[in-house]
C-alpha cells in the first residue's frame, strides 16, 4: 500500500520517537536529558557496555555512534523487529491513535500532483536566485547589502529577486515545460475568471522562499522594492502546498539548531530571522505576517516546552504579546508554557543586532518573563485600585482569565499564584511581614500603593515574596548561599574550554549542559557556536580562547581560572592530562546534575508547604519542613568546596602529578 508523505509525517509527529524506542531499550539516566527530548541508551542493534545509541524527539531520528545505524520510527521497526514497511506504519499509526487511510486513487493522484508542484516551486526559487545576480537585480542586491546581509547569508536563505515584469516567471516556467495549470496551482500567478491574461504574483520584489518541515519550497514571501507598492510584504496565496497559518518561517533550520541552543525563539518577520541567524542566533522562527495561530503555537511546542515569544517593544508589539498570551492560556500543561521577551521601544531584532551586536538581544532573552507575569501586569496596568469595587473587579477579571486553562493542575497553580499576588497587592499599609527578605510597604498612593525598593509597583515587587510560609522564610533554610558562579559550574566550563577534545567524544552531552549563571550561559552558547564552525582537528584551546576573548569573555575566563586555581582544582586547568580532565569533568557534571535535582525537590517541597500552610494542616507542615531541611542540608554539603575537592580527588598523587608542580 502506498502511503502519502503527509500521512507518514502526521503519525511520526504524533508519536515521540523516544516513546517507540523506549519500549525496547533502557535509557541511560546519566546522559539522557528527557526535558530536551534527548535520549541515550546501549544500542539494540549491537552489543555494547557504554551507551552510544542516540535518539532525538525533535528530529524524530536515532543514530548509533558505535555501529552507524540510523533512521526514523519505521526503519527502527523494520530493521529491529523484522516488520514489513506497511506493518511498521500500522504499528506507529496505532500508537498515534490514527486509522490508516483507505485506498484512495484520488488521494494517490493528489499526492503525485503535490510532488510535481514542489518541483515547480524549486524551479521558481532557483529562477529568482539567478535574477538577483543579474544587472536587473542590482538595486535589490544593494538593498540587502544596506541591511547588512552577507553573501553567505543571502545564499543560505536562498534570497532572490522577482523582475519588474508581468510575465517573466510565467514565461520562464512555460519554457521549461510546466503547464499553465501547475503554475496557477502553485500560486505563482494571479489568475481567475475576471482576468483575461494571468500575470506574475511577485514583481519587483526581493523573494524569500518558505520551506516545509522537510525543507521543500512551498511558498514565497516578497518584499517590495518600490516605495509606493500597495503592500510592503506579500506572501503566496493558499495552495495545495501552503497553508499560511500552519507554517513557521525557518522552521526546519531552527529545529536543527536546537541541539545546541536550548529553546526556540519566535520573532515577527523574515528579516528579523535572517539578521539574527547571521548574528549567530539560529534557533529563530517567525509567523508569516499574521498574528500567531494555534497551529503555529503547536509547532513551537513540538520543538520546545517553553518557547520565547519576542515582540517589538512598541504598542503594536505589546498588543501582539497580549494576543499570544490569550491564545496560549487554554493550552497550558505541566511543562508546556511560553515566555515573553519585549525589545526596547522602537527597536526590532534586525535593528538591534545590526547596530548594537548580539549582546543586547541576548539580554532581552535573558530578561524574558513567564506568561503569568505578562497576564498580571496587563490586568493591573494603568488601573486604580483604591476602592473595594475596583479590587473586586480586578479579582474577577483574573479569575475569568485563569478559568480558560484546560489542565486542572496548571489552572489550580495559576489560581494560587494570582491569589498570592492579589493578597500582596491589597495588603494594608499597617500589615508588615517579617520575612528573611526585604520588607515591602504599601501606603496609599495613586492606586493605594507605593513603589517598592527597586522602583516596582507594590504588587510586582512582592508578588513572589510569599510563595512559602512566613515560618519557612524565617527558618533561613530558603535563603541559601549564592555562588556566582558555583564552583562546579566553573569547573565544567573551564575544563571544556581548556580541553576541547572532550567535545569530540561527548558533544551532545556537553551541548545540553544548562548553567544557572547567566554569564556562563552566554559563554557556553558562544563556545558551542565557535566549535560548530571548525572541523575536529582544528578545535583547539587556542582557537576557542581567541574566539571567546574576541567576543568579550576574556575577563570572565580569567576570573574562572583564578577561582579554579584558588580551589586547587588542577583537573580543570590546561596543564592537566586529558584523562584527568575527563575524570574531573565527569565528577563535576555529576555534582551539577545532582544539584539541579535537589533544587527541583526544594521547589516542590516549597509548593507543598505553602499549600499545607494555607490549608491549616500543621502536622503536614512539620513533616514537610523536616523533608525540606534534609534536602537543603544535602544541597549545602554538595556546595561545600572541600567536598568538591575531595570528590575530584585532586589531593591524590595521580592528579597532582598530571598538573605539574603548582
Amino acid at each position: 500500500m502506498r502511503f502519502s508523505n503527509s500521512f507518514l509525517d502526521e503519525i511520526r509527529d504524533r508519536v515521540p520517537i523516544s516513546e517507540l524506542i523506549g519500549r525496547r531499550v533502557t535509557w541511560d539516566r546519566r546522559k539522557t536529558n528527557a526535558p530536551r527530548g534527548d535520549y541515550w541508551a546501549c544500542c539494540p542493534f549491537h552489543g555494547e557496555k557504554s551507551p552510544s545509541f542516540h535518539c532525538e524527539d525533535r528530529k524524530g531520528r536515532y543514530h548509533c555512534f558505535g555501529c552507524g545505524v540510523s533512521g526514523d520510527h519505521f526503519r527502527f521497526l523494520v530493521e529491529l523487529d523484522g516488520m514489513s514497511f506497511p506493518e511498521a506504519v500500522q504499528h506507529v499509526a496505532d500508537m498515534a491513535g490514527v486509522q490508516l487511510p483507505a485506498p484512495d486513487p484520488a488521494a494517490a493522484k493528489r499526492e503525485k500532483e503535490r510532488t510535481s508542484l514542489i518541483d515547480v516551486m524549486e524551479l521558481a526559487a532557483s529562477y529568482f536566485q539567478d535574477q538577483l545576480q543579474t544587472a536587473a537585480g542590482a538595486r535589490a542586491r544593494a538593498y540587502l547589502r544596506d541591511r547588512g546581509l552577507t553573501g553567505r547569508t543571502i545564499e543560505t536563505f536562498r534570497l532572490g529577486y522577482a523582475l519588474d515584469n508581468r510575465s517573466a516567471l510565467k514565461e520562464y516556467l512555460a519554457g521549461k515545460g510546466v503547464p499553465r495549470e501547475q503554475i496557477e496551482a502553485c500560486g505563482l500567478v494571479v489568475h481567475g475568471p475576471d482576468i483575461a491574461v494571468s500575470y506574475d504574483r511577485f514583481r519587483d520584489r526581493i523573494t524569500f522562499p518558505i520551506l516545509s518541515s522537510r525543507e521543500k519550497v512551498i511558498a514565497f514571501g516578497g518584499r517590495a522594492m518600490a516605495a509606493d507598492a500597495t503592500a510592503k510584504y506579500l506572501n503566496s496565496n493558499e495552495t495545495e502546498l501552503f497553508h499560511k497559518g500552519n507554517v513557521l518561517y525557518n522552521f526546519a533550520r531552527a529545529r536543527r539548531a536546537l541541539q545546541t541552543s536550548g529553546t526556540i525563539i519566535a520573532v515577527e518577520g523574515y528579516m528579523d530571522v535572517i539578521a539574527l541567524h547571521q548574528a549567530g542566533v539560529e534557533n529563530v522562527v517567525a509567523p508569516l505576517g499574521t498574528a500567531l495561530t494555534e497551529a503555529q503555537l503547536e509547532l513551537l511546542w513540538k520543538m520546545s516546552s517553553e518557547p520565547v515569544l519576542c515582540f517589538d517593544g512598541d504598542g503594536a508589539g505589546i498588543r501582539a504579546a497580549n494576543r499570544a498570551a490569550d491564545l496560549a492560556l487554554p493550552h497550558l500543561k505541566p511543562g508546556r508554557s511560553v515566555r515573553f521577551a519585549l525589545l526596547p521601544d522602537g527597536k526590532d531584532p534586525d535593528d538591534l543586532v545590526r547596530h548594537e551586536g548580539r549582546a543586547p538581544f541576548d539580554k532581552v532573552l535573558t530578561d524574558a518573563r513567564p506568561l503569568s507575569d505578562l497576564l498580571w501586569n496587563r490586568e493591573i496596568s494603568g488601573g486604580r485600585f483604591d476602592t473595594p469595587e475596583a479590587r473586586a473587579e480586578l479579582e474577577a477579571r483574573l479569575k475569568q482569565k485563569v478559568a480558560v486553562i484546560s489542565d486542572e493542575n496548571v489552572r489550580r497553580h495559576y489560581q494560587q499564584a494570582m491569589r498570592e499576588r492579589l493578597n500582596s497587592f491589597f495588603q494594608p499599609a499597617y500589615q508588615q511581614r517579617s520575612t528573611g527578605g526585604a520588607r515591602r510597604e504599601f501606603p496609599a498612593g495613586r492606586g493605594g500603593f507605593r513603589e517598592g525598593r527597586n522602583g516596582q509597583r507594590g504588587a510586582q515587587a512582592s508578588a513572589s515574596a510569599h510563595v512559602v510560609s512566613d515560618r519557612l522564610a524565617r527558618s533561613g533554610l530558603v535563603r541559601g548561599h549564592q555562588h556566582i558562579p558555583a564552583l562546579r559550574e566553573s569547573v565544567l566550563a573551564l575544563t571544556v574550554v581548556n580541553h576541547p577534545g572532550l567535545m569530540i567524544d561527548d558533544y551532545d552531552e556537553i551541548a545540553a549542559i544548562s548553567y544557572d549563571n547567566r554569564e556562563l550561559q552566554r559563554l557556553w552558547s558562544a563556545m558551542l557556536a565557535a566549535a560548530a564552525m571548525v572541523a575536529a582537528p582544528h578545535l583547539t584551546r587556542d582557537y576557542l580562547l581567541e574566539v571567546l576573548e574576541h567576543q568579550g569573555f576574556g575577563e570572565l575566563l580569567a576570573g574562572l581560572e583564578q577561582q579554579i586555581r584558588n580551589a586547587r582544582l588542577w583537573t580543570a586547568t590546561k596543564e592537566a592530562a586529558l584523562e584527568d580532565a575527563r575524570e574531573g569533568y565527569r565528577q563535576a557534571l555529576a555534582f551539577h546534575n545532582r544539584a539541579k535535582t535537589l533544587r527541583v525537590q526544594k521547589n516542590e517541597l516549597e509548593r507543598e508547604i505553602a499549600e499545607a500552610t494555607e490549608a491549616g494542616d500543621a502536622f503536614a507542615v512539620e513533616k514537610l519542613m523536616e523533608a525540606f531541611q534534609e534536602v537543603h542540608l544535602e544541597g549545602l554539603r554538595l556546595e561545600n568546596q572541600e567536598a568538591i575537592i575531595d570528590g575530584f580527588g585532586v589531593l591524590s598523587g595521580k592528579v597532582k602529578g598530571s598538573a605539574g608542580a603548582h
